[in-house]
């Protein structure tokens, strides 16, 4: 594996690619991408450069690589959750965080504990949880004794993020079929949008009213 090899194994990881489909790309077993990464730093660790330079110090004292350290259990199946949630348009460190939150024992996290954990700045951290909070996947709440944020998820998370996409939903719907007005309703660009705010519209009225209905399940 040369150095460009290792750069665009790189981007692959930049870009939320699993490992198979760098695999893929670089026409390569997945399972050598895997002991790759492993070796060098991790998926969140990995560094080209290093990665290289490291190969050829092996390669120069003729001694194999060493093995990558056994994965604690469940570590790949919480990858694949991490990459799942990414492919799905997730920030990387919002997806971590999240995941985090959701295996702590009382879906509740400091900034700092975060930050340890998952080997990321706690400016890092900050933005992530501005995502997660925005979209509705988390809260935030404020400890008066110490005078810091803890960051909460709970079950009631996922009913709150389902209505934060509705209503962003409903602004599409607004926004598209005031464009519409404005091209004409009868014009075939202005009944392509109506048909369009339509579909968005029922689709989210089906969404909230089935949200509410099972909402009892997160209780």
């Amino acid at each position: 594996m040369n150095q460009q090899d290792r750069q665009r194994i790189a981007a692959g990881l930049a870009d939320g690619l699993s490992y198979a489909e760098i695999a893929r790309r670089l026409d390569r077993p997945t399972t050598t991408i895997t002991r790759e990464v492993a070796r060098n730093g991790g998926p969140t660790g990995y560094r080209p450069q290093q990665a290289h330079q490291a190969t050829l110090q092996r390669a120069r004292r003729g001694t194999p690589a060493p093995p990558p350290a056994a994965a604690p259990a469940g570590s790949t199946v919480e990858q694949e959750i991490i990459e799942m949630a990414v492919r799905s348009g997730m920030p990387r460190t919002a997806a971590r965080v999240h995941h985090d939150l959701m295996l702590s024992e009382d879906g509740r996290r400091t900034a700092g504990e975060l930050a340890r954990r998952l080997n990321v700045s706690p400016a890092s951290v900050s933005v992530a949880v501005n995502y997660l909070v925005q979209h509705g996947y988390a809260r935030r709440e404020r400890d008066p004794r110490r005078r810091r944020d803890i960051y909460v998820i709970d079950n009631d998370a996922w009913y709150h993020s389902v209505v934060i996409s509705r209503r962003q939903t409903i602004e599409t719907v607004r926004a598209t079929m005031a464009a519409a007005e404005s091209f004409g309703l009868d014009s075939p660009v202005g009944q392509r949008l109506s048909k369009t705010a339509a579909f968005l519209e029922h689709v989210s009225l089906d969404m909230i009213e089935s949200a509410d209905r099972w909402r009892s399940l997160l209780a």
